[in-house]
């Protein structure tokens, strides 16, 4: 894979495993190399009794992630296609996620669509003033979140605020984030590290057992019972608006809706 496609690198030091996610030119919106990359990195650091804390981050300082790389979905033929990629993208969300240690996404600047439901699916969030967190798929692309991503967004924000997200197309700050409880921290970019490392600090010197089980509770709660939404899936990848809304993000174009 060629560094123009993006990387997600990995970094372990004293315990931390540090991913990064390493495509700034196109604020780290992610290709599906990209996303392999970053499932084998969670079966790798997974098993690894070693690492107390694993922190997520962006590269540039511009974004967390931005989505995911909308020209991939101009290949999509129809629904099916849609809940392939939302499936694929539950497994690789759901294995952050899933990982048994704490996990800290660090956002500077835009956390958008797949960039959200990666910051959600970490346990804490640490973000500069600038930060921003939204899913416009409701002004730019016409197409869905899954079911998981919409439960994650649920419980980590709330369901107001989850409609602002999804129906107004909104995005929050990183203060009105906090104000949720969504965002652990703020801190200003030149202390950004300094309270990374001493939430890293603090978590690795708590028992990996209590930690690990408490997060898997969580993590079971918030699935429980989660209904099929292939359908939904179905009805939004494969309309006429889909297809309106790839071409004209890709054409630097409004979308005019049908509604088909």
């Amino acid at each position: 894979m060629t560094e123009q496609n993006g990387r997600v690198h990995l970094t372990i030091k004293d315990g931390v495993a540090a991913i990064l996610i390493d495509r700034p030119q196109a604020r780290n919106a992610m290709t599906w190399a990209m996303y392999e990359e970053l499932g084998s990195i969670c079966t790798r650091i997974a098993g690894d009794l070693s690492i107390r804390v694993t922190t997520i981050r962006g590269a540039g300082g511009e974004a967390f992630v931005a989505g995911t790389d909308i020209e991939q979905f101009s290949t999509f033929k129809g629904g099916d296609d849609g809940i392939a990629y939302e499936q694929a993208i539950d497994e690789r969300v759901g294995q952050v996620e899933s990982l048994p240690m704490p996990t800290i996404a660090i956002v500077e600047g835009w956390a958008i669509g797949g960039g959200l439901a990666l910051s959600a699916a970490c346990d804490f969030r640490i973000a500069t003033p600038s930060a921003a967190f939204g899913v416009p798929i409701a002004r730019t692309l016409g197409n869905c979140l899954s079911m998981k991503n919409t439960a994650r967004v649920v419980a980590a924000v709330g369901v107001p605020t989850a409609k602002r997200l999804l129906l107004l197309a909104e995005t929050i700050s990183a203060a009105e984030a906090q104000a949720s409880g969504f965002v652990t921290r703020v801190a200003e970019p030149d202390a950004l590290d300094a309270e990374v490392a001493g939430m890293c600090k603090r978590l690795a010197g708590h028992a990996p057992v209590t930690m690990r089980v408490s997060k898997e509770a969580i993590r079971r709660l918030v699935n429980a019972g989660l209904p099929d939404g292939e359908d939904l899936i179905r009805a939004a990848y494969g309309s006429s608006d889909f297809k309106i809304g790839v071409n004209a993000f890709l054409d630097k174009q409004r979308p005019q809706w049908t509604g088909a």
